[in-house]
């Protein structure tokens, strides 16, 4: 089942985890039973941010998240991948994508978390969707075509095929570079996600002779 990741806090820093010793596969992250492709140019990593607005923890890791990601170098590249269990989740995932294609996704990621979960608003109905999407420079008119339409339904299909490859069982997920995968409970907090994942960058980096 692919679910809101459920975990215990550990407690345990980053600077304990990763200092004192190398990161241990299998502990600190997962290396996934087969890569997936990355959609990325020549030279990038890629960076996968798998989330769906509904999920407490994912709302929770969009702070330190977003603070590591004005720190990465030129050389990531980060997508965000909306969950699609169904239901809820292909609504959400379909809003996401109906933003990208109007150009407002960067606009509307944070305060769509912040509606969901700090206004109580499950933003999962057209009419609301279309309400929502208004306040960022475009009709509802023009909210409801694009959350209908061919092009959205395709990407959501998409994520799902995606998200099925990497054998992903929870949100929030990072995959590093179609490989190396970066949860909760294996990096002990949801803060520690960034780090650990800032060290796997590095260690891409290292694989292909990069420093």
């Amino acid at each position: 089942m692919f679910k809101p990741l459920m975990f215990a806090l550990a407690g345990l820093g980053f600077s304990s985890l990763a200092t004192a010793s190398p990161l241990v596969e299998g502990q600190h992250y997962e290396v996934l039973p087969q890569p997936v492709e990355t959609r990325v140019e020549e030279g990038q990593i890629e960076v996968i941010e798998a989330f769906w607005y509904g999920c407490p923890h994912c709302y929770n890791l969009q702070e330190p998240i977003t603070a590591w990601y004005e720190t990465l170098e030129d050389d990531v590249s980060v997508e965000h991948l909306p969950g699609t269990m169904g239901g809820d989740w292909n609504k959400h995932a379909a809003a996401f994508y109906a933003a990208e294609e109007l150009g407002i996704v960067e606009a509307i990621h944070a305060d769509f978390f912040a509606a969901v979960h700090q206004q109580n608003r499950p933003l999962t109905e057209p009419e609301e969707l279309a309400d929502f999407f208004s306040d960022y420079g475009v009709s509802e008119e023009e909210a409801r075509q694009a959350l209908g339409s061919f092009a959205v339904k395709s990407k959501v299909n998409q994520a799902h095929a995606r998200l099925r490859d990497m054998r992903l069982t929870g949100v929030p997920a990072l995959v590093i570079d179609g490989r190396y995968l970066v949860t909760p409970s294996g990096a002990g907090s949801l803060a520690n996600m960034p780090q650990i994942a800032d060290a796997l960058i590095d260690k891409v980096r290292e694989e292909r002779g990069d420093s």
